[in-house]
């Protein structure tokens, strides 16, 4: 280390990258509970022993949106112990900082704050998990970022169109251009990047001067046909991309051929999901950067829990064959002799390594599939109970189907991958009904609704009991299409066909797709108030319509609604502590305990709500106010006006005014000059000329 700081001059850049620390995750499981901070006040330590310059977060800081008050206060006090100090800052910021951090009524940087005294600087963008949400657009940075403690950037309050002006930096001779973009709907920010409507400002003078570097929290893995960003639609000028979301640990930067840029992946620093992406070694990384040169160190992580999965197939087994005796008792001890040697191996890892967590992660899929029969995992987990941090989950059973072939009209799916755990954990409701209609013959497609319409119904059918989700979607999109087919005309039955088809495929993957489902969901939310049914508590929600699930994360159980125990439970004037019962409903013969309702009257199946389309009466009068050119859509993600009441002090004279636009697609004609030096051995000197392979 000593030759690297004896390099790290006046001239350099160093920057600590760190992205999806989910503070907070499992905070109140007994074994797991204080490894997302014990991992954080690593990374805090981490940057103040190698003196950095500043660090960079790709967002989600926070696993969930509305953190607990212990985590809140864990990482307020960490940031406070570790980036507070005297140690000068030896870089200035020349670009509009009330452009870079619009989300403040304190729009600058928060060591040039006169009652702050910041040793090192903190900037983060939001990911999925802590995104912005309510009328006010806030979120848990920008609590951090009110208190001095955050500078958070990245933030588009247009879902119209992107602007993404970067924070100019200089220190000595090394300019820093830092792009960054907080999570967005990766459905949307990709339709967006098809039709050119996102832009990149970059400076007007000396373009070839700046290291362009860009923070994104995006999926990076194909998950669907728009469900990811690719790599193609970033900008080709940049120099460094650091990929936020995305767990698995790919930090070491890779080429991208076309665009010419590198790409580095840090990963989770805790693993929130059992899957084959989270066992990869943790790391963060040390960036050097250094005129257009740049040199990534890789740094480990100590006190991250280790992980180990592994499959096991047993048709693969000769000596097991289904149906004999003592086979479920041979299959107990094979899963037993696994688990023990992946005990054995985080042993031997684990020596030389006391901040290492002691009980390590264990995960065994075993495929069961050909007639074997499946033991009792809660039995057999209990022999680990007191060597393992997840005794529940250890085993995990799965079964693999064949693909289906030689089915006419049908899109072909490889339902043996996407029955993976790896595949299908992280699926979404909307993303199953998506993926049942590619499958789907075409005599059963859908005519009228479209696919994302029907899995937005279905996911507010099942995530938030919005009972009339599906129905009032279907008489919402019956209403409209009557009265295109009426204004087109149309009358014989084979033009009615048509122009249904036609008129559907012209709606989907559109802004107007999207309007015509958020105004189903209020129709289905009113309707509901106007019955008065009990309406769902809101704030739980807050949001979740633009989250999307991370890759590498497991599947998460949908909330079921829970039975209070609240006054506001049962009748006025009824007695005993009765459990959801209500002055309408029969008292039981017991105390204090109503009777079990039964399903008919309590809930709603999806095939009901279908039904009910036909049983309820026709609402032509309401049908009037929902005219096609008047229909006026008022989206949640609008603008949102920010009040800047505080007093700046003074900056850098400069202004959004000296950036010129740089929408994406297009190509830029200047040289490439940037090198990067991935050899761990040569520590001598990091930085390295410009190679050969860069473009003219």
């Amino acid at each position: 280390m000593s030759s690297e700081n004896t390099l790290d001059d006046e001239d350099t850049f160093k920057i600590l990258i760190a992205t999806d620390i989910h503070l907070g995750y499992l905070e109140k499981d007994a074994i797991r509970g204080s490894d997302s901070y014990n991992t954080l006040n690593e990374i805090l330590k981490c940057a103040k022993t190698n003196q950095v310059d500043f660090i960079l977060l790709g967002g989600d800081l926070f696993h969930d949106n509305k953190p607990s008050r212990r985590c809140l206060h864990t990482c307020i006090t960490m940031l406070r112990q570790y980036c507070m100090g005297d140690s000068p800052i030896h870089f200035n910021i020349l670009s509009d900082q009330t452009v870079n951090f619009n989300t403040t009524q304190f729009p600058w940087v928060n060591y040039e704050d006169e009652n702050l005294n910041v040793s090192i600087p903190v900037f983060s963008i939001h990911g999925n998990h802590d995104d912005p949400t309510g009328a006010e657009g806030l979120c848990a940075l920008d609590l951090l970022s009110a208190s001095g403690l955050v500078n958070h950037f990245g933030h588009s309050h247009s879902v119209e169109r992107i602007e993404i002006s970067p924070i100019l930096m200089q220190k000595g001779n090394s300019r820093l251009a830092l792009y960054g973009l907080g999570s967005i709907p990766d459905e949307r920010l990709y339709r967006m990047f098809v039709n050119n409507q996102v832009t990149m400002l970059r400076p007007k003078e000396d373009q070839d001067e700046w290291f362009n570097l860009f923070a994104i929290h995006q999926n990076r893995s194909k998950h669907g046909p728009t469900n990811y960003i690719p790599e193609q639609f970033l900008d080709d000028f940049l120099d460094l991309v650091v990929w936020g979301h995305e767990h698995e640990c790919l930090i070491t930067p890779t080429r991208n051929e076309q665009q010419l840029f590198y790409v580095t992946q840090p990963g989770s620093s805790v693993a929130t999901s059992l899957s084959p992406g989270e066992a990869t070694k943790k790391h963060i990384g040390l960036l050097r950067v250094k005129g257009r040169k740049m040199n990534l160190e890789k740094i480990p992580l100590k006190t991250v829990r280790q992980f180990f999965i592994q499959d096991v197939v047993l048709a693969d087994y000769q000596d097991l064959i289904p149906g004999t005796p003592q086979v479920t008792k041979k299959v107990e001890n094979l899963c037993y002799a696994k688990v023990t040697e992946m005990l054995e191996e985080a042993e031997r890892e684990r020596l030389g390594c006391p901040l290492t967590p002691e009980k390590p992660l264990i995960r065994l899929r075993v495929d069961y599939s050909g007639g074997f029969e499946a033991f009792n995992t809660s039995r057999f987990s209990q022999r680990f109970v007191d060597r393992v941090a997840n005794p529940k989950d250890i085993i995990h059973f799965l079964r693999r189907r064949e693909q289906k072939e030689g089915i006419k009209d049908e899109v072909n799916v490889d339902y043996s991958k996407l029955l993976k755990p790896t595949a299908v954990e992280g699926l979404r409701v909307e993303d199953l009904v998506k993926q049942y209609f590619e499958a789907a013959e075409q005599t059963v497609q859908l005519s009228l609704l479209t696919e994302q319409g029907m899995g937005k119904a279905i996911q507010e059918f099942v995530d938030k009991d919005e009972k009339d989700a599906i129905e009032e979607l279907i008489t919402y999109q019956l209403e409209k299409t009557q009265r295109h087919l009426q204004a087109r005309g149309v009358t014989t039955e084979q033009d009615i066909d048509t122009e249904i088809k036609r008129f559907r495929e012209s709606k989907k993957n559109t802004t107007e797709e999207e309007n015509e489902i958020k105004e189903a969901m209020d129709r289905a939310k009113a309707h509901r108030q106007q019955r008065g049914d009990d309406p769902v508590d809101q704030d739980m929600f807050d949001g979740l319509d633009d989250v999307a699930m991370d890759s590498d994360e497991g599947a998460v159980p949908f909330p079921a609604p829970t039975r209070g125990r609240g006054r506001g439970s049962r009748g006025r004037g009824g007695r005993g502590r009765g459990r959801g019962a209500t002055s309408a409903e029969p008292k039981p013969a017991g105390r204090g305990r109503s009777q079990k309702p039964s399903a008919t009257t309590q809930s709603r199946g999806i095939m009901q709500a279908f039904q009910a389309t036909s049983q309820r009466p026709s609402r032509t009068a309401a049908a009037t106010s929902y005219a096609a050119d008047e229909m006026t859509i008022d989206d949640s993600d609008e603008d949102i006006p920010i009040t800047k009441t505080a007093q700046r002090p003074p900056k850098a004279a400069s202004s959004s005014s000296s950036f010129t636009k740089y929408s994406s697609q297009s190509q830029s004609q200047s040289s490439r000059g940037v090198a990067f030096d991935d050899s761990d051995d040569d520590e001598d000197n990091p930085f390295k000329g410009p190679r050969s392979g860069s473009r003219r």
